[in-house]
């Protein structure tokens, strides 16, 4: 059995590969504190969009897929971890602690580690090839073992709630004073058929809506995002139809029956065989991000 030693350059390693979640508008509001024994999540406040997520949902969403990404990571490096959420009710922004124990990886936790790098918000058109209902239930299951749940919008009729809710969203968000929105993206959309017909949405949602609850939900979301990549699809997390009450409220009541508080749309599919590879996006200095405790 090793003993449990923290490696400096090997915990830098993984929190890089961790800055790697997706982020609301790749806001990156985190920060960790290494221990001797354990490494902390922190909230960073100040990265907060108060426009478009004044409640700090999409932050604590953000900083559960940061989360969830450390700890496939260490997996892959060999240490298992014990997660505490949300451990000191007196610093709401201290959002985990996470215990190491010294375990030999497998061959599945390397895979999901390298699937990090690979891993890319896609907004482009998507091919109108199916996805496989095996895929599609692979991460909804990988989801689900995060703590939340992962909603399959299959039917018609909830799937044409969905798509009202998202643009009835970005009308809302069009037509707002204050400014959200990021400036247009200058990726080149391939040719052919427009993506709808064979893309999925899958439905991130939990049965409270506490710190708790956005906290897994983003732990979710990333389990979900990385097994689509393993999968080699692409993916494109939807935040935006829940950022506004009304919309929120109508998925909620509409596509979940009222039983489950959505927290993020995920829209998936093939990329078509003529899309060039995406570039990755800009990163803060993860030396910046990390505080290390005497």
């Amino acid at each position: 059995m090793r003993t449990v030693e923290l490696d400096h350059e090997t915990l830098r390693a993984a929190i890089t590969l961790a800055t790697r979640a997706p982020s609301i508008h790749n806001t990156q509001p985190w920060r960790w504190r290494v221990g001797d024994e354990s490494i902390h999540l922190f909230a960073d406040r100040t990265r907060q969009v108060p426009a478009a997520d004044p409640d700090g949902r999409d932050l604590l969403i953000s900083c559960g897929a940061a989360l969830h990404h450390l700890r496939v990571a260490l997996a892959a490096v060999g240490w298992t971890t014990s997660v505490h959420r949300l451990p000191n009710p007196a610093t709401p922004n201290h959002l985990a602690s996470l215990e190491l124990h010294p375990q030999d990886p497998t061959d599945q936790d390397i895979a999901a580690a390298a699937t990090i790098s690979r891993r890319r918000t896609d907004r482009r058109r998507m091919s109108d090839w199916p996805v496989p209902p095996d895929h599609l239930d692979l991460i909804a299951q990988r989801a689900q073992q995060q703590g939340a749940l992962a909603v399959q919008v299959t039917d018609p009729a909830a799937r044409f709630d969905l798509a009202g809710a998202i643009a009835q969203a970005a009308i809302i968000q069009e037509s707002d004073t204050e400014p959200r929105r990021l400036p247009p993206g200058l990726l080149t959309q391939p040719n052919g058929k427009r993506y709808g017909q064979q893309t999925e949405l899958l439905l991130i949602a939990t049965s409270g809506d506490d710190l708790l609850s956005r906290l897994r939900a983003g732990e979710a979301t990333s389990a979900a995002l990385l097994t689509a990549t393993e999968l080699g699809l692409a993916t494109c997390p939807l935040s935006q139809p829940l950022e506004i009450a009304g919309t929120r409220h109508l998925i909620r009541d509409k596509v979940l029956n009222g039983m489950a508080e959505p927290q993020l749309i995920i829209r998936l599919g093939w990329t078509p065989t003529a899309a060039a590879p995406l570039p990755t996006t800009p990163r803060q200095n993860t030396t910046d991000l990390i505080d290390y405790s005497d």
